[in-house]
């Protein structure tokens, strides 16, 4: 009888051991297909950064200094390019967790062969005599890459690091991408520009604007002690529901500016809060901080900050004057 019990016993023991090796080894696997779509799905955001959206903007800027054969050529095998990322997203292996990120990243990179489409059908009139008409059609479609921007910054890439989190996944950040290089191409004038190689200084003088280099930059926000890391990172800010925000704006230009408006917005669980202040006068080379504040801010969830510096009279490069944040705020 006590061998009986012993071998009972020990039964018993081997059999928890069993169970919890099998609960460990499921436990590892599923965090390990966590692990591999999250690098996959950072592969193919980095890839539509690298592969489509910098040689195409390239070539755009370009194009008036080549031929317009050659451009159209270039951007329908960046459009097979970007078709080819949204197919090869389509056959991810997409674990059950993260179904809502995988459809939020394939409507992402669909936005942008959608945009892409459109590009190529417009091309051909842009560059054959007809961009100023060609330009508007242009920049109303930029926006769809901005879309996509938003899409993946505030979908795919939180919804994968919610998943990781809760999978017990730690320490692991989600590539980010940003399609739209800078909000330029959404105003058809810049868009004209740029595709003609000309500066458009003769509706700058017609409305009094000095010829020469005019515009701002974005350099830092913050609030409080807090100076804000661009997305991936998220930022936790303690400040409660009513935070102010700095921020720093210089003068990159040559001219004194005037009425300079900077805008900050906080979007959070649907909830969309802007506010603005204006700064009567920059100079060049110099930089002014003003403060922002933002009431009403949901706590404990997550939230995207655009910090954007508007652009002023006469200015066409708005690199630098748009940045965004994930931030999660709390008391």
């Amino acid at each position: 009888m006590v061998r009986r019990r012993v071998a009972a016993g020990v039964a018993i023991v081997l059999l928890i051991l069993i169970v919890l090796l099998v609960n460990g080894c499921l436990k590892s696997e599923k965090q390990q297909s966590l692990k591999t779509y999250n690098r996959e799905v950072g592969t193919i955001a980095t890839e539509s950064d690298s592969q489509v959206s910098n040689p195409l903007f390239v070539a755009l800027n370009g194009s008036a200094s080549k031929s317009a054969l050659d451009v159209e050529q270039q951007v329908d095998e960046l459009l097979k390019q970007a078709q080819a990322l949204a197919t090869r997203a389509k056959g991810l292996s997409v674990p059950g967790e993260m179904a809502s990120a995988q459809r939020a990243l394939l409507l992402a990179l669909d936005m942008r062969v959608e945009g892409m489409s459109k590009l190529t059908e417009l091309l051909p009139s842009a560059l054959g005599g007809q961009a100023k008409q060609a330009s508007t059609k242009i920049a109303g479609d930029m926006e769809i890459f901005l879309a996509s921007d938003v899409v993946y910054s505030q979908r795919v890439a939180p919804l994968i690091q919610q998943t990781l989190t809760e999978g017990g996944v730690t320490g692991l950040t989600t590539a980010s991408t940003r399609f739209l290089p800078n909000l330029g191409w959404l105003e058809a004038t810049t868009v004209l520009a740029r595709l003609t190689g000309q500066s458009p200084s003769s509706s700058s003088s017609s409305t009094g604007v000095q010829p020469g280099h005019h515009g701002s930059a974005l350099k830092g926000v913050s609030v409080g002690t807090t100076a804000l890391e661009a997305e991936p990172a998220l930022n936790h800010i303690n400040a409660g529901a009513n935070p102010t925000f700095s921020v720093m704006v210089e003068n990159a230009g040559e001219f004194s500016e005037t009425d300079v408006k900077v805008e900050v917005t906080v979007t959070a669980e649907g909830k969309k809060i802007t506010a603005s202040h204006v700064i009567n006068t920059t100079e060049p080379g110099k930089a002014a901080t003003v403060e922002i504040p933002i009431p009403g801010v949901p706590l404990g969830v997550p939230a995207k900050v655009e910090a954007h510096v508007l652009p002023v009279p006469g200015e066409t490069n708005h690199e630098d004057t748009l940045d965004t944040f994930l931030a999660i705020f709390g008391e």
